[in-house]
């Protein structure tokens, strides 16, 4: 999506929920030879790219009910690319996936700011502004973010004395996302569903990568609690509020978006990204910037190329 205002102060707000702590993340010597604004460049477009992934799933499962395979196929494939690709190096030069104690640490931070700020203010807004579906969602999210810092600190406990289980993952209920109208009315609420699907993306990118990375050093337990606990923000957590904001168009409208935010982040956003790197003399970043702005020219012309296959 072509970022607004409001979707600036989103990919801020959940920049913050999830944030990385500076003390907690075992980041690599490189990291921190970064300059600050090349460090905030990876952060918005790791924000990007989680998002761009979330969205393409649901616009595939959206496809595949319009009987349109092949545009499935391609969302399917382009969003792999946006998180297995794309964020995974951003993260890993940001400095983000560090060993287990860090991820955990960093997912409860994320957590712990969700299920006792975030979500408990989305609710009371919400319910002061009549919508009282977004008011019981928000509610009912917040209590799954406390159960997932509870989880995490556990595994914590574990890793830091050897004593106990980590805790068993939890359970999605997939919630589908069909295309659909708004089912609120206030814009703070609408405001407030983009702050939290930004937030449910970027969760479910880094739980991913931090899973991984825990499988990497044997741990599977560990992988399997943020497996699981991704599952959740994506497919329940993100979907429900999808749902709720009317986030999936048909088909043709998902691949106008999709072309637009694609062709703003190749010749708008990356090239910045790069040239500022570049000028700071983080060259690893700028080269990672142009390799990504020209993936996303191509994400860009093959989505511009089913959509006039659609006629």
């Amino acid at each position: 999506m072509l970022p607004s205002a409001r979707h600036l102060l989103a990919i801020g707000t959940c920049l913050l929920a999830v944030g990385v702590p500076s003390t907690a993340v075992a980041a690599p010597q490189s990291v921190h030879r970064l300059q600050p604004q090349t460090l905030t460049d990876l952060q918005t477009s790791m924000q990007g790219e989680a998002f761009a992934n979330a969205s393409y799933t649901f616009y595939a499962d959206q496809a595949d009910r319009e009987q349109l395979p092949a545009v499935a196929d391609l969302y399917r494939r382009t969003a792999k690319v946006e998180l297995h690709e794309h964020f995974h190096e951003e993260a890993l030069l940001a400095g983000v996936i560090g060993d287990e104690a860090a991820n955990l640490t960093a997912a409860i931070e994320g957590e712990t700011y969700e299920s006792t700020t975030m979500y408990p203010q989305f609710a009371r807004e919400a319910e002061q502004d009549g919508d009282q579906n977004a008011a019981a969602l928000f509610a009912e999210i917040a209590k799954d973010e406390a159960a997932h810092n509870q989880a995490f600190k556990a595994a914590l406990r574990v890793l830091q004395t050897g004593e106990g289980q980590v805790p068993a993952p939890p359970q999605a209920d997939q919630v589908p996302v069909p295309a659909g109208p708004p089912q609120v009315h206030s814009a703070r609420t609408l405001a407030n569903l983009d702050t939290a699907l930004h937030g449910e993306a970027l969760a479910f990118a880094r739980y991913t990568v931090f899973a991984e990375q825990a499988a990497q050093t044997g741990d599977e337990r560990v992988a399997e609690l943020f497996t699981g606990t991704a599952a959740v923000e994506l497919h329940e957590h993100f979907a429900g509020e999808a749902v709720l904001r009317g986030f999936v168009k048909d088909t043709r409208t998902n691949l106008r978006t999709s072309i637009a935010g694609e062709n703003y982040e190749a010749w708008t956003m990356y090239p910045t990204f790069a040239r500022r790197a570049e000028a700071a003399g983080d060259l690893d970043a700028a080269e990672l910037f142009r390799h990504n702005s020209r993936d996303e020219a191509g994400h860009a012309r093959a989505f511009q190329e089913a959509l006039i296959h659609l006629g």
